[in-house]
């Protein structure tokens, strides 16, 4: 029996962002990026759409060789010029009401004690929802952009991540616990300092002394994202994410990759249901399929290839010229976006994908089309693989999601796969029935581990096992 599915729109601060050369489109106003107003309107749009959250994808450097030409990203405005999301969301925040607000920030760009009281106060602004799409970035020229020599090595990316991670939980669950705030007028007080501590963290990479700065947020730890597909990726998903972000081809792929990221979590000490998973798709629905092929059509009309091929980051040398599209991926060197290398892999058993069928697949990926009916049909199909949600990608702003609001929502709901009305509360709370982390999640553990001389013991034991 079919259960209503989550529905994000999976967005980007910028102009050109999965579905390129869109943006030139007459009715598209994507390029209006730079307007606040542009993003209220789409908000408000999503609200009547009853979707589950906005998510914000983001990157911090150029796509391509760390010392190649940019010149295609320019012309095809591919993530450059793009805007920090995270100072979007609290214009958002107080311009609508029940949206969830996720946002990507790499291990990179922001120091976690920083970073943490950000999200706190985006999470207070917002009254509980926001989340954080957790990536350890791609791009060459963004580890530059950084003061790094070079990218760290894929699986190192992760252990550096944990090790974030492990700074933001401390902060966030165990430096100020429950009852710390008083608002004490009479008394004079205004919080309690005996329940809020230092974490005195030391580690590979940070030292934090701490306290948090913040008092606790509605969620105190945000909704939790996280995107990678590779093996390491997935271990690191199980342990932390509470929403992943997957692309595979085919239903069949989307079964192999939660099922496999499902008995990760169990083996982690979470449970198999602990995590949702949203398929990215675009949707093309008319009322006939000479409507959707007229659509599709139209698309193609304004579709750039060379934006794909961009977007790909593989077979770009640094004077700008491209690799054949019959180059084999394996003869590629890849130190990012393994994921999807590993999907399409999958979906060629019998030979080694190549260029070109990574840069097809980009423009493919994740398309469902036909009548509303049709489409439902589809999304049962990939429900019954292991998927909880769609990360909506669109073609252009912000006709996509009134389109989906106006002719395939309302087949959903009729259906009974897409929800009626918001429940109250927190983004956590709307996904899985509670304001703040489950028990069983690292985070956790940090719950008053500072505290007291007999909480001390604790604390030792849970830094330790780190």
């Amino acid at each position: 029996m079919s259960k209503p599915l989550l529905f994000n729109a999976f967005l980007m601060n910028t102009a050109s962002h999965i579905h390129h050369g869109q943006w030139r489109h007459p009715a598209a106003r994507q390029h209006e990026f730079n307007d606040v107003n542009l993003w209220i309107d789409v908000a408000r749009t999503l609200e009547d759409g009853l979707f589950d959250a906005m998510f914000f994808a983001d990157v911090t450097g150029l796509y391509g060789p760390a010392d190649g030409q940019y010149v295609d990203n320019v012309h095809e405005g591919l993530q450059i010029p793009s805007n920090d999301p995270a100072v979007l969301l609290g214009a958002l925040a107080v311009a609508t009401k029940n949206i969830g607000l996720a946002y990507t920030s790499n291990v990179m760009q922001n120091h976690p004690f920083n970073f943490a009281r950000q999200v706190s106060t985006l999470d207070h602004i917002s009254a509980g929802r926001i989340a954080w799409n957790i990536v350890t970035s791609t791009q060459e020229n963004a580890a530059r952009n950084f003061g790094y020599d070079a990218l760290a090595e894929h699986d190192a990316r992760y252990d550096w991540a944990d090790e974030y991670l492990d700074v933001a939980y401390k902060l966030w669950e165990g430096s100020w616990d429950e009852g710390a705030v008083l608002v004490d007028k009479e008394g004079g007080r205004y919080a309690d300092p005996s329940k809020i501590h230092k974490i005195n963290h030391v580690g590979a990479r940070y030292k934090v002394e701490g306290p948090h700065l913040p008092s606790p947020s509605p969620q105190r730890t945000p909704l939790l994202f996280q995107a990678g597909g590779s093996p390491r990726g997935i271990r690191f998903a199980a342990k932390h994410a509470e929403a992943v972000f997957i692309a595979p081809p085919d239903p069949a792929g989307a079964r192999l990759h939660t099922q496999s990221a499902r008995a990760e979590a169990v083996r982690a000490g979470r449970g198999a249901e602990d995590i949702k998973f949203f398929q990215g798709m675009s949707f093309i629905v008319g009322s006939t399929h000479r409507e959707v092929d007229a659509k599709r059509e139209e698309i193609a009309q304004y579709s750039s290839v060379v934006g794909y091929l961009t977007h790909t980051s593989l077979g770009i040398l640094p004077d700008g010229t491209r690799l054949p599209e019959d180059t084999e991926l394996r003869n590629i060197p890849n130190n990012g976006g393994q994921g999807h290398v590993d999907w399409l892999r999958a979906a060629n058993p019998d030979r080694e994908p190549t260029l070109g069928d990574l840069a097809q697949n980009r423009i493919d990926r994740g398309v469902v089309a036909g009548t509303a009916d049709e489409i439902t049909d589809q999304l049962l199909a990939w429900q019954d693989a292991g998927i909880d949600g769609v990360n909506v990608m669109n073609w252009r702003l912000p006709d996509t999601y009134l389109e989906f609001n106006e002719r395939i929502l309302p087949t959903l709901q009729k259906r009974g796969l897409a929800k009626t009305a918001y429940e109250p509360g927190t983004l956590r709370k709307k996904i899985f029935g509670h304001d703040q982390l489950p028990e069983n999640h690292p985070g956790a553990n940090y719950r008053g581990a500072f505290g007291s001389t007999q909480s001390a013991s604790r604390a030792e034991a849970v830094v330790a096992g780190a």
